[in-house]
């Protein structure tokens, strides 16, 4: 499993909540300005193309005065009702109706500079052509085929249209004509002839030059077929827009509409002239509108990658605060471990760590004197041993003793840091559970007397160190206990039945533990012998290290210390319970092994159902003894 480290996931929740917090903000920021924006560019050119389109109405209303007043004057209906052939009557009328324009045109000084010209053609294929300055003779033909253009385009009733068409080829896609059916100067005549007025596009568009649509933006005006009235785009050759995008324009109503023209992604909104039934339309490119949106983004990405480098940079300091204390109570529990009682320098340190070291120091001060208090227990005694003279029996109890008084320091080391564990993330309650329950197993273990305990006694030692074991998991394992009740107060020998449990879970449970496994404990009385069977449905023993194992509790000895190396930890905690057995009970009792590869192993103590007498008063007489010498 790969080691991951306290300050690497400090640091990794960190950033997980920054980046979290820094990308909404951010994207819900962006994007509620660019929606802001989008909306706010639609209505300024709302407003832009409404003002275009009322200036635009205005302009055209003030020729549609100029017309009525032309269209209306009695020498022009007269015109129309002159002979085709009579040439003076062509020229008076000529005449009389040039100083009528002029005279028009200057009470309306607005029209002056944009009119391209205003004619009269009746129907007899006379015409009468001022061009602001002068009367144009053209070309009959022409005039003809213009007369017949404007018969279609006009209504019967008189009233107005404009059209995009010019008498002269040259002046076609520049100028804009407004034209109306005339009758003559009879009472009850048809309709005679046309009247149209031509105006330059060029000076409309000086309007809209006042609006300001950007650098490229640009205004253009189409007909509803979707024909070119203006485009300021001429030089593309269009005449008419694509059929698809005009009836897009047509139906847009008061909606923004964006397409691709040219190559280039635009936006355009559009106004339907009522007066004119003209459709004006405004276009800007989509990237010059959302260039603010982008300076808003650039923005937001450089303020929050500083702000994420300052946070992480922040973070990092602040876990190092924290683990650098951490590291060294785990480098201290770490010397603890190899014998060396390290106490940890608290100066400085008022927070809850500084608390947790306090706490660490105190108990290596207390460990290492009750540790000093048991060697020097074990020192007097062995003194005493010498002094009283005592046996082959008292060396090997001495022995006995000795072992007892062993303590784990892996066990320990990995107990305290489970300690130091509990103590930053949860409250005491656990910290107080696992001590109590070590502080008994240690003063379970160092008591001297061999075999005045029972099988409760031992019970209780095995729960004590469940409880330590399941602290330092974080597992909840039970172990099954069917011993009768009437075998709980058999005695037997101190310190076996717990190694075997530690056994088995450090040699059964590779793996580690699975919902399926189980521990079970259990006794009998049989032929004159007592017995305590542990079994497990674990790994179980290859039949090689079986029989090694049995041979070697044939030996009758305890095992070496040069075996203390990994693989074979798990035979010397059973050749030393077997031992132990045998230096209480006699040679003939001890454990017997049965296991089968893959499928769990069973261990027995063999003891008798009572202990013996002479060993049971002796081992009185030395306890007496030594409460008499304290």
């Amino acid at each position: 499993m790969e080691k991951r480290t306290l300050s690497a996931q400090i640091y990794r929740y960190f950033m997980i909540v920054i980046v979290l917090s820094l990308s909404t903000v951010g994207v819900f920021t962006y994007f509620q300005s660019s929606k802001a924006l989008d909306q706010q560019v639609e209505q300024y050119m709302q407003q832009m193309i409404d003002s275009a389109t009322y200036q635009t109405d205005i302009y055209l209303q003030s020729y549609e005065l100029f017309s009525n007043t032309f269209s209306s004057n009695s020498d022009v209906r007269a015109f129309l009702e002159i002979q085709p052939d009579s040439a003076y009557e062509h020229y008076y009328y000529s005449e009389v109706i040039k100083k009528f324009a002029q005279d028009s045109i200057t009470s309306i000084p607005s029209i002056y500079k944009q009119l391209n010209m205003v004619y009269v053609v009746g129907q007899h294929g006379r015409s009468v052509v001022y061009n602001n300055q002068n009367l144009l003779f053209l070309d009959p033909v022409l005039v003809t085929d213009q007369y017949e253009t404007l018969m279609k385009s006009t209504p019967d009733d008189g009233r107005i249209v404009l059209l995009d068409l010019s008498i002269r080829p040259e002046d076609h896609g520049t100028v804009a004509t407004m034209a109306r059916k005339v009758r003559g100067s009879k009472y009850g005549e048809n309709n005679r002839g046309v009247v149209a007025i031509e105006f330059k596009l060029a000076e409309l568009a000086k309007i809209w030059e006042r609006v300001n649509l950007g650098k490229n933006g640009y205004f253009f005006i189409v007909d509803k077929d979707g024909n070119y009235i203006y485009n300021p785009n001429a030089e593309t050759g269009e005449s008419k827009l694509d059929p698809t995008f005009s009836k897009q324009i047509m139906n847009s109503g008061n909606k923004s509409v964006i397409e691709t023209l040219h190559g280039e992604r635009r936006m355009f909104v559009s106004r339907k002239s009522d007066y004119s039934n003209w459709n004006l339309v405004a276009s800007m490119p989509v990237e010059e509108l959302r260039r603010p949106i982008s300076t808003i983004r650039t923005t937001t990405l450089t303020v929050g990658l500083f702000t994420l480098v300052a946070a992480l940079w922040m973070a990092y300091r602040f876990g190092r605060s924290i683990v650098a204390p951490i590291r060294e109570l785990k480098d201290s529990m770490r010397e603890t471990e190899k014998g060396n009682w390290q106490h940890i320098d608290e100066v400085g340190r008022t927070d809850e760590i500084g608390g947790l070291m306090h706490s660490y120091n105190l108990m290596v001060t207390r460990l290492s004197e009750m540790i000093e208090k048991v060697y020097e227990a074990e020192l007097q005694q062995q003194k005493n041993a010498i002094e009283l003279g005592k046996s082959e029996l008292e060396r090997e109890r001495a022995e006995f003793q000795s072992l007892q008084l062993q303590i784990n320091p892996h066990f320990l080391y990995n107990t305290l840091e489970t300690i130091n564990c509990y103590a930053i993330v949860q409250d005491s309650n656990e910290i107080t559970e696992m001590v109590e329950a070590m502080a008994f197993m240690l003063r379970y273990s160092i008591q001297t007397n061999l075999e005045e305990i029972t099988v409760a006694n031992e019970l209780n030692h095995v729960r004590n160190y469940m409880i330590i074991l399941q602290h330092r998991t974080g597992k909840e394992f039970e172990i099954d206990v069917a011993i009768p009740p009437g075998l709980l107060l058999e005695k037997m020998v101190r310190l076996t039945l717990q190694p075997l449990i530690e056994n088995i879970f450090q040699h059964a449970f590779p793996d580690g533990v699975e919902p399926h496994h189980y521990i079970r404990i259990d006794a009998r009385k049989e032929g004159g012998i007592f017995q305590v069977m542990v079994e497990d449905n674990g790994a179980g023993i290859k039949p090689e290290r079986l029989v090694e194992l049995r041979q070697r509790l044939q030996l009758n000895r305890l095992a070496d210390q040069q075996e203390s190396g990994g693989q074979q930890r798990g035979g010397i905690g059973l050749m030393n319970v077997h031992r132990r057995i045998q230096m209480v009970f006699g040679e003939q009792y001890g454990l017997t092994i049965e296991s089968e590869w893959g499928r769990g192993s069973q261990i027995v103590m063999n003891m008798p159902e009572t202990t013996r007498p002479a060993l049971r008063k002796k081992n009185d007489s030395q306890t007496d003894h030594g409460r008499n010498s304290q």
